[in-house]
């Protein structure tokens, strides 16, 4: 009888595993589009394309289309940015391959965000997703400053000894690329309003660490990634740790 009653499926529990896949099927198949679309566009290579679903997937099951849709405004914006210039760009050997960003790219600067995301469903703790918003506006931000920069920017100056480098030089900023970092968290930290992932006086914190983390990875890219002890993926990744959680101790 015991052998029986194993075998007959709890109606409880595939009820609840029904209703996770239905919930499921959605954000699957939109962050597949998401992916794909990058993938044409040539914003990311095909292993950029896997990584970017399985972090798009995370961030949406996890914390909801509100968050998806500040990625998704994250994309566009680097890709605009990655392009702006472009034939300067390649004249001072600092264009982005026309491929796109590579599985180690995106992660480097999706995968905090993600990792808040997952936080969030976990705990439910508004704050994870206000560090889920910095993350994003700070990679918004640091890919907006460095492209600016070498767009329309003169000369950049390393931010740890203020010497004179040609610009695209990692750790090396620009009145031009600045400011235009700036204005990118800016906008960033309004679409994560707008969105409803965070509130308004949220969007000022989100801002102000997006913009600390872009200029600690300035930073770190003068002073560790150009003698060669970290790379530039690393350097970003930490970029958006920072405001991350930074977003947590200011909120």
């Amino acid at each position: 009888m015991e052998k029986i009653l194993l075998n007959v499926p709890n109606p409880i529990m595939f009820a609840l595993i029904e209703l996770t896949a239905h919930r499921a099927l959605f954000p699957l198949a939109v962050t597949s589009l998401f992916a794909l679309a990058g993938y044409g566009l040539r914003g990311v290579t095909r292993s950029g394309a896997v990584a970017g679903f399985v972090l798009a997937f995370a961030l949406y099951a996890c914390a909801g289309p509100r968050a998806f849709v500040v990625l998704g405004a994250l994309f566009i914006v680097t890709l605009l940015a990655t392009r702006l210039g472009r034939q300067r760009k390649l004249a001072l050997g600092t264009a982005e391959r026309s491929g796109g960003r590579s599985a180690s790219q995106v992660l480097a600067n999706v995968g905090v965000a993600s990792l808040f995301a997952v936080g969030y469903g976990y705990s439910g703790k508004g704050s994870l997703l206000a560090g889920c918003a910095a993350a994003l506006a700070e990679a918004a931000a640091d890919t907006v400053s460095s492209e600016c920069g070498q767009a329309f920017g003169g000369p950049a100056r390393l931010l740890s000894t203020g010497a004179q480098v040609a610009p695209g030089t990692n750790g090396g900023v620009s009145w031009a690329g600045t400011v235009c970092g700036v204005l990118a968290a800016l906008g960033m930290s309004l679409i994560a309003v707008w969105a409803g992932l965070v509130t308004v006086p949220g969007a000022w914190i989100v801002a102000l660490a997006a913009v600390c983390g872009m200029v600690l990875d300035s930073l770190l890219g003068a002073v560790l990634e150009r003698p060669g002890g970290l790379n530039n993926n690393s350097v970003n990744f930490l970029g958006t740790l920072f405001a991350a959680i930074f977003t947590l101790w200011l909120a």
